[in-house]
């Protein structure tokens, strides 16, 4: 229905699986990572959980379709409901063996000549079995069964348990002991932050048709947030409904009041039931708590307690709202940076950043997506492009030179520029605008979009998303990183083990980022910043106006 009106050749949120939207978040190619490396590993079991709507199917379609057909044999069930016998059958279906009017034996006997024959011929055969939470504990018995079969020194076949976190719970049980054992790799997907969620709905909109003729301000991409926790099935559900609410209104920007209009509707409709549901237990609960404490007050002779504003608050001036930036202000910043094209801009920022890391200026960007040019740029140039969101605050904190996004007028376009420093409460940019090259935080943030690009380099070429128990001597580079602060007291073994990612994550928590306990892009940038052999161009200003 909206789709001619937003120049759409489909519509980009619907909740049936498309390949040609596959999308993988950070936490998706974390998942991704882990599958393939208990694959290849041999490990034998395998397990992937998460909740309703977060993507296993999506993680698990990416993984079958890239997996190469020369190496690789492979197997989906996807309604575990069923008998032993009819598990025993469906497997060896999709294998292409014979199934039909076979005993349980004859079946095992079959699949373990198939699973020889594809050792001999140097083939990885994979079971994937998916919606696992819903396996009767017999059939999960039947599935290590199946593992059993095995040569003297390797697994016949990989076997790969995806399904909601009930799956965990009930692996955990005594009589699944055996089975929880023999799990070696196991992979809890989470759900998108703010950064992904954004970017997932710009791929959407884009892989659908240009999505040019519409977009999403940052307070409503900040409530799609809040109401969908970063689950995608939700996401897709709540844009769906804002698209169809902006066309009826014919809005081509998506804003806050529009998603707060499709959450209405969606709890109207019974999507979100589970949601008012918990809210509506929650309101429940409190008022009895009220109501039992105002019977205890009136047993006790307790007088009824009056809450007043706290003075501290009432007369903080910082608790006051912040003057907002002058119309005039505004509107002479979009018709300078209306003179601009976003490929120019984005070059002319990127070349400010390139001098303070002493590198060639770049002459031009390659067609198509800027931000994707930018970081093909950024890896001629021996470095790395690293998106973050989050306000001055953080960037302050990271002290890293950044290119901020600034939004305009357009939908879908953005303009670039280079944060150099900070210099007494301002902050200074490149190139000049308006002919300055210093603004208040207020008005800056009143510019910026919140998406910044970090330009770092990997001095040691440590690979980043390593693999569970990695090793070589990039680990050994690693460990001696994460020693140079005492957050790694141990022997440079060479080996992600424990005590590795047990200082990683102590790392992480002691500089204020996310605690995944994985190797990132941000976390290789702030350990390089540890340690002096390597010079990184610092936001903060030292005495005399020079970086550090």
């Amino acid at each position: 229905m909206y789709c001619e009106y937003y120049d759409f050749r489909e519509k980009p949120f619907t909740i049936t699986p498309n390949p040609r939207f596959i999308f993988l978040s950070k936490n998706h190619q974390e998942a991704f990572a882990h599958l393939l490396y208990g694959i290849d590993n041999h490990a034998g079991f395998i397990e992937l959980t998460g909740e309703v709507g977060t993507g296993k199917t999506t993680v698990l379609r990416t993984l079958l379709g890239r997996l190469d057909e020369g190496r690789y044999r492979t197997a989906l069930i996807f309604n575990p409901c069923l008998s032993a016998i009819e598990l025993l059958r469906s497997i060896n279906n999709e294998y292409g063996i014979p199934s039909e009017g076979l005993s349980n034996a004859e079946l095992l006997q079959e699949l373990n000549l198939f699973l020889l024959r594809e050792n001999s011929a140097g083939h990885t055969v994979l079971l994937v079995i998916d919606e696992a939470q819903n396996l009767e504990p017999a059939l999960l018995e039947q599935v290590r069964l199946i593992s059993n079969l095995e040569t003297e020194t390797d697994k016949l076949i990989q076997i790969v348990l995806a399904g909601q976190p009930e799956l965990a719970r009930l692996l955990e049980r005594p009589e699944l002991r055996q089975l929880a054992q023999r799990i070696t790799v196991r992979y809890h997907l989470g759900s998108m932050d703010f950064e992904d969620l954004h970017d997932y709905i710009r791929h959407r909109m884009t892989v659908a048709g240009s999505g040019r003729a519409v977009c999403f301000t940052t307070a409503a991409l900040k409530r799609i947030f809040r109401y969908s926790a970063g689950v995608p099935r939700l996401i897709n559900v709540l844009c769906d409904r804002a698209l169809l609410i902006g066309y009826v209104e014919e809005r081509r920007e998506i804003t806050g009041r529009l998603i707060k209009s499709a959450i209405s509707e969606i709890g109207r409709d019974g999507t979100s039931f589970r949601s008012r549901k918990l809210r509506l237990s929650a309101g429940l609960c409190a008022i009895l708590v009220i109501i039992a404490g105002c019977l205890y007050a009136a047993r006790n002779g307790l007088r009824p307690l009056t809450l007043r504003p706290a003075a501290h608050l009432v007369n903080n001036p910082l608790a006051k709202s912040v003057k907002p930036v002058s119309p005039p202000f505004a509107d002479a910043v979009r018709g300078e940076l209306a003179g601009l094209t976003e490929a120019e801009s984005a070059r002319l920022a990127f070349n400010v950043l390139a001098r303070l890391w002493n590198v060639e200026p770049a002459t031009s960007l390659t067609k198509g997506p800027v931000v994707p040019s930018l970081k093909q740029l950024a890896r001629q140039k021996g470095l790395r492009l690293l998106k973050i969101r989050g306000n001055l605050k953080l960037l302050l904190h990271l002290d890293t030179p950044a290119l901020l996004e600034f939004r305009t007028p357009v939908a879908g376009e953005s303009r670039f520029f280079a944060l150099t420093g900070t210099s007494g409460n301002c902050w200074l940019i490149e190139p000049s605008l308006l002919g300055r090259n210093s603004f208040t935080a207020v008005e800056l943030e009143s510019l910026w979009s919140g998406s910044a690009y970090l330009l770092w380099k990997n001095f040691q070429g440590i690979p980043v998303m390593i693999n569970p128990a990695a090793k070589g001597p990039k680990i050994n580079d690693l460990q001696r990183l994460l020693g140079l602060k005492g957050f790694y007291k141990g022997k440079e073994t060479g080996i992600l083990d424990r005590a590795t990612v047990k200082a990683l994550t102590a790392f992480q928590v002691a500089k204020g980022i996310s605690a995944d306990s994985r190797l990132g892009g941000l976390t290789l940038l702030l350990l390089y910043r540890e340690d002096d052999r390597f010079p990184l161009p610092r936001l903060i200003r030292k005495e005399g106006g020079n970086q550090g």
